[in-house]
């Protein structure tokens, strides 16, 4: 175990980019050694890595797709070898196959709801035994607006996303004895790289900014702040709960 400093533990899932580096960067200002996890793109987690390790905490690098359960138990075992320890996980990786429900095959929904719900599920077991040790923790999952209301081309995503926030409130209730809180944050549209996927991208965050009450998009540290009071003590009895951060426009019908 090559771990030598008694700071709490965080691994962020797709932590080398968007919300999940700026949740990583927030949890490396407060203290939090970090696992920055990735599936693709290691220049983008080495830099990730590289600015957390400036704010004077460790950074572990582990590749994994979240979406293969046999992937994430060799996450974790690095992590309990490296660090020995977890205190919080960000559940943030996300993918999905975004077209008309009519249009979906099995491969896009199995690939889908694997990296946005099956993930949680076997993240959060392997995450619950290493906290177990520490006497607790926190677990954080990213959803969206599209696991309540219909977003168009959003089918196979949004009802991943909904399943992820049934299992939020699950968990809460299981892990609450072992000292474990668990929550979720779900976001409006927010311009980050994963909304260039999207086929009418300008469309929507035009349209989206001008319904919205607060009178802007959502952007990457709203959702990453939500996260940020979730993890923290302020939040000792929020069990099971979806945050919804849209500056409001999920109120509006």
């Amino acid at each position: 175990m090559e771990h030598t400093t008694n700071r709490p533990v965080a691994l962020v899932t797709g932590s080398s980019r968007g919300i999940g580096r700026t949740i990583a960067l927030k949890l490396a200002e407060r203290g939090y050694d970090l696992v920055i996890n990735y599936a693709r793109s290691k220049s983008a987690a080495q830099e990730t890595a590289e600015e957390v390790k400036a704010l004077g905490v460790e950074a572990l690098l582990v590749k994994a797709n979240v979406g293969k359960r046999e992937k994430i138990q060799e996450m974790f075992q690095h992590v309990e070898e490296h660090y020995g320890r977890l205190d919080i996980f960000v559940n943030n990786a996300a993918s999905g196959v975004l077209r008309p429900a009519m249009e979906l095959e099995e491969s896009h929904w199995d690939w889908t709801m694997d990296i946005n719900s099956k993930a949680l599920l076997f993240c959060a077991q392997e995450s619950a035994r290493l906290m177990e040790q520490s006497e607790g923790g926190q677990i954080v999952s990213l959803s969206s607006l599209g696991s309540q209301r219909y977003l168009e081309n959003y089918t196979a995503v949004g009802v991943s996303k909904a399943a992820l926030e049934a299992l939020t409130r699950y968990l809460a209730v299981e892990l609450a004895p072992k000292g474990i809180r668990v929550n979720a944050v779900s976001g409006g549209a927010v311009d980050t790289d994963a909304l260039t996927h999207f086929p009418n991208r300008d469309e929507l965050l035009q349209a989206t900014a001008e319904r919205t009450p607060a009178g802007r998009i959502v952007r990457e540290d709203d959702l990453a702040e939500a996260a940020m009071f979730l993890l923290s003590p302020s939040a000792d009895m929020v069990r099971g709960q979806t945050l919804v951060v849209d500056g409001g426009i999920s109120l509006l019908t």
